[in-house]
């Protein structure tokens, strides 16, 4: 008995330095864990990076070399290029390009053996010489085309002229540096009255050096020299929906016959009918980038400095007043009310600086 007795105590110490053995392990300092998870952290890198290298062998060895290309349109996670020779390849985007619009000149590698509708990948997008941005409540300021030669804003004369939309147009032109076209469409609409008055409003910009085109896409009124503009460079139409784009494109190029649609009855407003950006060659020299129709132009991104440089009649004047802070409202020595008083500034502009000033404040969203 006094045998097995010890034979069961040595048993039972053996087991329990087994546990506090057990129970030291589970205890390990925060130092150790941080380094245990370290390793195994390293140890994942280095499989995620010899992975990533394999398929990056394995992809060079399914595609071309590199190419310089021109971006026709883009379509979510793809994109129409438009190769040397003037192919249209339809690309997937890499994972590092960040922004690609219509417009932009790209470097990109064609695929050895095609992947369904997917014939090339896109590799890295050159610098822009500018881009058109346009403001979006939900994603922020959202581009539109880049590499924009001449930004033609389009008006109609139905429902009515609007200055104010023209002014909005005009201050994103300054802000982005593009040269401006303000393009009065659907002119034979007007009576010879209606057209006097009209030439009047339009008087305004002609004063500043804005150039002015007049025309009817129907009658084919200033299509020559609509023509001369567009063969400068790369161009693009905005302007609300219904002022006819499209069937200026329509009227350019007849054989890509552009969807159109009528202005609304009802609303007064247009349809909207080109979804996606598009880049066209001209039969006579010179690109058309034909955007979606926008029925407001918002300016919430810019500070208000910003906007005031936009009215470029008004510059000469802002660093006049009285008052450093001046609001260019009731303030006592406001240069601006003294440059409408003599007539060097319009009076409906400086109404339309301050329409602009005060949607900005109240169309800003809340993450601004």
């Amino acid at each position: 008995m006094l045998v097995s007795y010890y034979a069961l105590r040595q048993q039972e110490n053996a087991q329990q330095g087994h546990r506090v053995r057990v129970t030291k392990k589970k205890h390990l300092s925060q130092r150790q864990n941080d380094r245990i998870a370290g390793n195994q952290q390293k140890r994942l890198d280095r499989l995620a990076q010899k992975a990533a290298k394999a398929e990056q062998q394995l992809e060079h060895a399914q595609f071309g070399d590199a190419e310089p290309g021109l971006v026709i349109s883009r379509f979510g996670q793809h994109a129409d290029v438009e190769s040397a020779d003037g192919t249209i390849v339809r690309c997937n985007l890499r994972r590092t390009i960040n922004s690609l619009v219509c417009g932009d000149r790209v470097v990109w590698r064609r695929a050895l053996q095609s992947q369904g509708t997917i014939d090339g990948v896109i590799e890295a997008v050159h610098e822009r010489s500018s881009v058109l941005s346009r403001p979006d409540f939900y994603d922020g300021l959202k581009p539109v085309a880049a590499n924009i030669d001449l930004l033609i804003i389009v008006s109609a004369v139905l429902p009515s002229l609007s200055l104010n939309i023209i002014d909005r147009y005009l201050v994103a032109a300054e802000a982005m540096q593009i040269k401006p076209l303000l393009l009065l469409n659907k002119i034979d609409l007007l009576t010879t009255e209606q057209r006097a008055a009209v030439d009047e409003q339009l008087q305004i910009y002609r004063k500043i050096g804005y150039d002015i085109l007049l025309l009817s896409a129907k009658t084919g009124e200033g299509m020559a020299q609509l023509d001369a503009y567009l063969q400068s460079g790369t161009s693009i139409f905005v302007g609300q929906s219904g002022v006819g784009k499209s069937s200026l494109v329509n009227n350019l190029m007849p054989e890509i016959a552009v969807t159109t649609q009528e202005v609304s009855d009802v609303s007064g407003l247009g349809q909207h009918t080109t979804t996606v950006a598009r880049l066209y060659h001209l039969p006579d020299g010179g690109e058309l980038i034909d955007s979606p129709g926008i029925r407001e132009f918002a300016l919430w991104h810019l500070q208000p400095d910003e906007v005031l440089w936009g009215f470029k009649e008004f510059r000469q004047w802002a660093g006049r007043c009285k008052f450093r802070d001046c609001k260019h409202q009731t303030d006592p020595g406001c240069a601006l009310h003294h440059a409408v008083e003599i007539g060097e500034i319009s009076a409906e502009r400086l109404e339309n600086y301050h329409k602009i000033l005060l949607s900005m404040a109240q169309d800003k969203p809340n993450y601004m």
